[in-house]
């Protein structure tokens, strides 16, 4: 009976000090989202979407607009894109949408079926008054709601440029594991992914072109947009959105899939660029070019695809 005594003691004692650093842990991370609040000052224009702000970023004249589209769990699609459209804007009008969850945008927590998301941005291009028609460049799971745009709007999609992009194929066994990112989003907030030395060390950051300062705001932004109930609701209706798709068809508008060597996908370099051969043989007017770098490819090779952006569309959609 003493030993079980004292081992419920050693428990406890255990348990208030794992409360005590977790409080501590939490109360760090409160004052330092304080500090860093002038940091996340929005970088684009805010956008009232269904009673919420939407983050749009704009740059460029020119007489082509290509719209960026970020993947999942992207925290920062401003900076996450700005090596590669940074080049881009010096011919084209570039647009950045930052979805709800993501970026400068508001967190809500709402339904994100296909429909929906395309909708708010949909909305979001309106009411920044960009106009269509658009060349979308999306990025990973933003493939899916680009590839339903073309379906639903084939008038509004010029073309697609895809940045290692998903294709419905990819998600048919796709195992989400939710309670992993619960437990991800737990320790985000409360701020346990703070005392992680270079979590929030992006690629953007370490391959790309950004500054000393933009890296200080994704940081910031990092830490207050890191695994968002918005981005969880997204995960967890991803399977069905691509089912929707593919049920859909292939939308024949002209594109250009550049592909990476799987790194980061969470498939084997030959399952991954097999999913892109295979939807792109479906398209009449497709090029498919292969990148030995991994996913996030447009902070390893935006000098090439920026380059092969330009000829795509001087070929395909200027002539």
């Amino acid at each position: 009976m003493k030993k079980v005594t004292k081992m419920m003691k050693i428990v406890m004692i255990i348990l208030i000090v794992l409360i005590v650093i977790l409080l501590a842990i939490f109360i760090n991370h409160r004052i330092q989202l304080k500090k860093e609040e002038a940091l996340r000052t929005p970088l684009g224009e805010l956008v009232e979407v269904d009673g919420h702000k939407m983050s749009v970023y704009v740059k460029g004249n020119g007489n082509k607009t290509i719209v960026f589209m970020s993947g999942g769990g992207t925290c920062s699609p401003i900076l996450d894109f700005k090596s590669l459209y940074s080049i881009l804007s010096d011919n084209y009008k570039i647009v950045v949408v930052e979805k709800f969850g993501y970026g400068f945008s508001d967190v809500v927590d709402k339904k994100r079926d296909i429909a929906s998301i395309l909708k708010d941005t949909r909305t979001a291009l309106a009411e920044a008054d960009v106009q269509g028609p658009y060349i979308l460049c999306p990025h990973s799971m933003s493939g899916i709601e680009a590839l339903y745009w073309a379906q639903q709007y084939p008038g509004e999609v010029e073309a697609i440029i895809g940045l290692d992009m998903a294709v419905p194929k990819a998600y048919e066994d796709y195992k989400i594991n939710m309670p992993m990112l619960k437990i991800s989003q737990f320790a985000a907030r409360v701020g346990i992914l703070r005392m992680m030395p270079g979590v929030s060390e992006s690629d953007a950051m370490k391959y790309g072109t950004l500054s000393d300062a933009e890296k200080d705001i994704y940081r910031a932004v990092f830490y207050e947009k890191i695994v968002t109930t918005t981005m969880l609701n997204e995960v967890a209706a991803i399977k069905e959105n691509a089912e929707i798709v593919q049920a859909n068809g292939v939308p024949q508008v002209p594109m250009l899939l550049f592909v990476s060597n799987g790194n980061g996908t969470g498939w084997s370099e030959e399952e991954w660029r097999g999913y892109q051969e295979s939807y792109s043989e479906n398209v009449e007017n497709s090029k498919l070019i292969i990148l030995d770098c991994p996913h996030y490819i447009h902070d390893y090779e935006y000098k090439k695809i920026s380059e092969e952006i330009v000829l795509f569309i001087e070929d395909t959609l200027e002539t």
